[in-house]
């Protein structure tokens, strides 16, 4: 397993929420990417003028972009669960954290070539509820 890590902005946000965040795009990369022979996952950040944009790619089994809309509602699952386990909440709660934290998230992949999940989170902090 090769994880890498570019340096991180710091943001704005509930630090828990964050964390809960972070782990959760982890463990969907290292779900995804046990059965590769050299898995791989890489986290990185881009500066964008209004907002902060984190990602985390990884080499695994990928997706078909058709579905992408499914990615972030409860119990949708794009694989099968004898393949994958796990319950299909994970990256819901991903967008549900983000959204409260006035961000946004989308993923994009390819079968067979692996991901990347981004999370995208706005320079000034809004009202949260």
């Amino acid at each position: 397993m090769r994880l890498t890590c570019d340096p991180l902005p710091m943001v704005h946000g509930d630090s828990g929420a964050m964390q809960l965040v972070l782990r959760e795009l982890l463990d969907n990369a290292l779900k995804f990417t046990r059965d590769q022979p050299e898995p791989r996952i890489h986290v990185f950040a881009q500066d964008l003028p209004r907002e902060h944009v984190m990602a985390v790619r990884d080499n695994g089994a990928g997706f078909n972009m058709r579905y992408r809309d499914r990615l972030f509602n409860v119990f949708q699952r794009l694989h099968n669960e004898r393949d994958f386990d796990g319950a299909g909440v994970g990256l819901a709660t991903v967008r549900r954290v983000v959204s409260r934290q006035g961000g946004r998230v989308w993923a994009e992949g390819h079968v067979g070539e692996g991901a990347t999940f981004y999370v995208a989170l706005p320079k000034q902090p809004s009202e949260l509820d």
